[in-house]
């Protein structure tokens, strides 16, 4: 199979990497398709691969024994499962797994270990990517303590939005539910208000941004810093343009 050029790759992390770099883990890179549910990082398992998804979304889950589930991260074109790795741990309790399908490069874990001993700037610019994903972290959990129910759902929508293709987000109330940890007939409810002002158009498994600009605007003080900790650091925009009226 031809090696793909590294400007024809989609995926952030990948396109900011020097064009040596780049060589070298894309020569051991395997793309592969990435249907729903398939899982990227078992917890409490030494992953073999890291994935840089070129399409789709991810989620990173933390559970307990009770199996008490919330999402903690979320992983599209920007990202990479298996970040523990830059911290030079094995293995994470979290479980990443598709909610949406889509493809990604698989890379073994040496070589990927090998690239960042090798390119000691490669290595900062991970470090950058797991400070990214520790402020997205942190808003979540910001968001959780100060900002109200359909301001943590217009957050979480605007942030697929970033990371799918088109306006059409096939994403379940179950799915919501879990990223918002709350009860499915409460995202159920939010929807309905948000639909309500016509910023978005839902059904059982799609939700169709309209208004992204107002999507905005609800969202308020709840989205915006990690996108920008994120382009400030890697050098790429993740976030869409606002469009009214999609």
């Amino acid at each position: 199979m031809v090696a793909p050029r590294q400007r024809d790759i989609r995926n952030l992390l990948l396109k900011a990497l020097p064009a040596d770099a780049f060589d070298m883990i894309i020569a051991d890179a395997e793309l592969i398709p990435l249907p729903v549910k398939h899982v990227l990082v078992e917890a409490d398992e030494p992953n073999e691969h890291v994935c840089f998804i070129e399409s789709g979304l991810a989620s990173m889950v933390a559970a307990n024994a009770e199996d008490e589930a919330v999402e903690v991260g979320h992983i599209g074109f920007e990202g990479m499962a298996g970040s523990h790795v830059v911290l030079k741990t094995d293995k994470t309790p979290n479980r990443t797994f598709m909610q949406v399908s889509g493809t990604g490069f698989q890379v073994p874990v040496r070589t990927f270990k090998r690239m960042l001993v090798e390119f000691p700037a490669v290595n900062d610019l991970f470090l950058n990517y797991v400070h990214c994903c520790d402020i997205q972290l942190a808003h979540s959990a910001l968001a959780n303590g100060r900002y109200n129910m359909h301001e943590r759902l217009a957050r979480w929508l605007l942030m697929c939005h970033d990371r799918l293709d088109g306006n059409d987000l096939p994403l379940t109330h179950e799915f919501l539910a879990l990223m918002l940890g709350v009860r499915r007939s409460g995202v159920t409810n939010e929807l309905h208000v948000i639909e309500g002002l016509r910023v978005i158009k839902s059904t059982r498994a799609n939700v169709r941004i309209l208004d992204r600009g107002r999507l905005e605007e609800i969202a308020a003080g709840s989205y915006g810093i990690p996108e920008r900790e994120y382009e400030r650091l890697i050098g790429l925009k993740v976030r869409r343009l606002i469009s009214r009226r999609a």
